[in-house]
């Protein structure tokens, strides 16, 4: 339910039947993704069960992203469809010159005429359709980034029923969802962490409440208007949450609320600590992990006694700590972490076997992350061997806005890096060494006009000349570390 429109499971299983047929007839299905370009509403849950049974690839899109961004996803996706608003569709419309042979849907009149006429029989016409006999369960397919300035995706094994079948069955185990579960959806349905807790929901047959877009007090009022159970939020969330005087915090009855799960950025201790009495009785577990896979987790009993960490390894899951020679290192070391997934489960990224290939090391893969083990098997995350940026639980990559600051004209040279921030975790900094005449607003609009809004750095710097080593290469370490030791 989103407000005051509520979609019934025999609705949504009508709608996704009819609208399965009708991308059938646009050519989604097998390898061929069905692409979303929407933000937080009901048809996007009508699109991704829509997927699930055609057995297509499903691909929910950043709907912040500009033209250009979103037409390298999409062309590099092979994207077969994207189903998109009418606010979106000027976007979408430039983006597909990148992607000619993608079709479009629109949500609206035209868009609901053509699922009420579309057919909702069970594939007996000898399409592709067929009902899944437990719920939804759409293979995701998600764009993440990491190092590189081009985003990839992240695919996990053949798209069959049968594979997401598994892992939602997984994700029940693990969390112990049932159907009685009231899901309060806080961030947005394209993340993997939000998104897919909302499928798991639908295939277990729970409540999913939807928040429109983030603010504290909704979220409070939701909570206690649904006798909402579980949640999944971020550290920036937390802190919105805590902003919220206690006095008023206290008038929402949320002792509904059981579980609370969190992840995508660093939790500061003192934060955790406050919230885990802020938000009691509800549990406030953390997890570890990425677009790639799970690896982690840790009960608020746990944390209380290894503060700071993000938990053992998930059942059937192995965590190790390789060092630069390749070789496992002992409790207490830091090293790249490494994770093994259950059973034969493997990833590669789309279009990009030098990635995939960097990524794993026999059996388990890395997302650059340093971190140790503990004597009792605990993960502790130190830091990250890429430049990657966590704003607000956003991955960005820094390397994606210097190639976009080295576009201008103007610019001489730049580097781009993350600095703590207290609401957000991280927030961008460019540090720009510039020709005579460059202003930071002219960089800022620069920058703008071609990446997502949240990918234009918070903080500037324009300096005459870049520190370098004797190379030339600039030394981005001096500028983040200098940065770093500034006050606020």
């Amino acid at each position: 339910m989103l407000g005051d429109d509520v979609r019934t499971y025999a609705e949504l299983d009508d709608r996704s039947n009819r609208l399965a047929h009708l991308l059938d007839g646009l050519g989604a299905g097998d390898d061929r993704a069905v692409a979303v370009v929407l933000p937080n509403c009901l048809e996007f849950f009508d699109v991704a069960t829509a997927a699930a049974k055609l057995q297509a690839p499903f691909l929910p899109v950043n709907w912040h992203l500009k033209a250009e961004e979103l037409g390298y996803v999409l062309a590099d996706s092979e994207a077969s469809v994207v189903v998109t608003a009418p606010s979106l569709l000027p976007t979408v419309e430039a983006a597909r010159t990148q992607a000619p042979r993608c079709r479009t849907l629109v949500t609206g009149p035209g868009y609901e005429a053509a699922v009420a006429g579309s057919t909702d029989d069970n594939g007996d016409d000898g399409s592709d359709v067929a009902r899944l006999e437990s719920g939804a369960a759409p293979s995701f397919v998600f764009y993440t980034s990491g190092t590189t300035a081009r985003p990839k995706g992240v695919i996990h094994g053949r798209f069959t029923g049968e594979v997401a079948r598994m892992s939602q069955n997984g994700q029940v185990a693990l969390w112990s969802w049932t159907p009685d579960d009231v899901y309060v959806m806080a961030g947005p349905s394209y993340h993997a962490a939000h998104g897919g807790w909302a499928s798991t929901a639908l295939y277990v047959g729970a409540t999913t409440v939807i928040l429109q877009s983030w603010d504290a007090r909704e979220w409070l009022r939701l909570v206690e208007r649904h006798h909402a159970t579980r949640s999944f939020l971020v550290p920036a969330h937390f802190i919105r949450i805590l902003e919220v005087p206690d006095e008023e915090r206290a008038g929402f009855d949320i002792s509904s609320l059981r579980l609370i799960v969190h992840a995508a950025a660093p939790c500061p201790v003192a934060v955790k600590h406050r919230v885990m009495e802020a938000l009691a009785p509800a549990e406030i577990h953390e997890l570890y992990g990425a677009s790639e896979g799970g690896a982690t987790r840790i009960s608020p009993e746990e944390w209380l006694t290894h503060p700071g960490s993000v938990g053992r390894p998930w059942p059937g899951v192995e965590v190790r700590i390789i060092g630069d020679d390749g070789a496992p290192l002992p409790a207490g070391e830091q090293g790249l972490i490494y994770v093994t997934p259950m059973g034969t489960w493997k990833f590669h990224y789309h279009n990009d076997p030098d990635k995939t290939s960097s990524a794993w090391r026999d059996d388990a893969f890395t997302v650059g992350d340093i971190g140790y083990l503990d004597d009792d098997g605990y993960l502790y995350i130190t830091d990250r061997a890429s430049d990657m940026v966590l704003w607000g639980g956003i991955n960005i990559a820094p390397r994606e806005v210097e190639e976009v600051l080295h576009t201008h004209p103007a610019v001489v040279d730049c580097a781009v890096f993350g600095v703590p921030d207290a609401r957000d975790g991280e927030r961008l900094k460019a540090v720009v060494e510039g020709r005579p005449g460059l202003q930071v607003d002219e960089l800022a609009g620069h920058v703008r006009a071609r990446l997502a809004d949240y990918k234009v750095p918070r903080e500037w710097e324009l300096v005459d000349e870049l520190p370098r080593d004797p190379s030339g290469k600039v030394l981005k370490r001096l500028l983040r570390d200098a940065a770093r030791r500034e006050p606020g």
